[in-house]
């Protein structure tokens, strides 16, 4: 099997990464399902790199149908130990406008029908999450960014990213609630993703890519389709450019990430009292701890 050191995941917008060489795709399975799509695998700044669109490449996929679990679960099967994260979002701040690039550090669930566990089925583990995404990997992100030097581009270090279950969007009411609550971008498909990158012991951090204000903005209304789309396919290009950067730099220094060992003293259940269709299931993810 191929091995892979860097994921990405390209959200709404993202559907392929035009700097990758010696492409091939991949149609791998799991025990969780297919993937949203193949997964497209080659070098970017010489870096091995595996990319997913997260919505299929057509955009076919609810929020919801994406099968979170076989997109981790394939990654890692390639040896991906980082995972690049792009995501379209909207902004719940003011001072956050449409085109604004955030690197978030903290969610808030507001998910109703996801499965976001690998665990179950006769084990059981609780990975520490205070810290949902990896420091270290933001810091990437943050200094490939810097270093761009993009024009008219705002770069926000930190903020919470409140994924909600989609598709619909928020209502007025929720979105002056998330405010309150501190939000700083709404999204629909980022936690799934993060908590169960955690489990299998990948870094993950998100590059959120602001296309518009959520309803709560006085100007919402005069947002358009069009407008939208417009920034989706700005952000799409300023996103390519900002992880081909990170990748270049993580190939030349790969950082030690406390997501790397998750699992070391996450699992309650005893490793032999676990079933063995449990344990097959798994072995993956489990396999150094036997």
């Amino acid at each position: 099997m191929v091995q892979v050191l860097v994921g990405v995941i390209g959200g709404s917008g993202l559907y392929q990464m035009a700097a990758l060489q010696d492409v091939r795709e991949l149609k791998v399975d799991t025990p969780f399902g297919k993937p949203s799509d193949d997964l497209v695998v080659g070098t970017l700044e010489g870096v091995p790199v595996a990319f997913l669109a997260r919505h299929g490449r057509h955009h076919h996929l609810l929020p919801t149908e994406i099968p979170f679990r076989a997109n981790i679960y394939a990654l890692k099967s390639l040896g991906v130990q980082y995972i690049f994260s792009a995501s379209a979002v909207g902004s719940l701040q003011g001072s956050v406008r449409p085109l604004d690039l955030v690197i978030p550090d903290q969610f808030i669930d507001r998910t109703r029908q996801r499965c976001s566990t690998f665990f179950g089925e006769g084990i059981v583990a609780h990975v520490g999450f205070a810290e949902p995404f990896c420091p270290r990997l933001g810091g990437v992100l943050a200094e490939a960014v810097l270093d761009l030097r993009l024009p008219d581009i705002r770069l926000h270090r930190g903020g919470t990213y409140v994924c909600m279950e989609g598709p619909a969007f928020s209502t007025l009411a929720e979105s002056h609630l998330y405010r309150q609550w501190g939000g700083t971008v709404i999204g629909m498909t980022n936690l799934p993703e993060a908590k169960l990158a955690r489990e299998a012991e990948i870094a993950y951090a998100t590059l959120a890519l602001v296309t518009d204000y959520d309803c709560w903005h006085p100007e919402h209304d005069q947002v358009s389709v069009e407008m939208i789309l417009a920034n989706l396919h700005q952000n799409a290009a300023n996103a390519q450019k900002v992880i081909q950067a990170a990748v270049g730099r993580l190939g030349k220094n790969p950082p030690e990430s406390a997501a790397h060992r998750a699992l070391k003293n996450a699992i309650i259940t005893p490793l032999e009292r676990v079933p063995p269709a449990t344990k097959e299931k798994l072995h993956l993810l489990l396999a150094k701890y036997f």
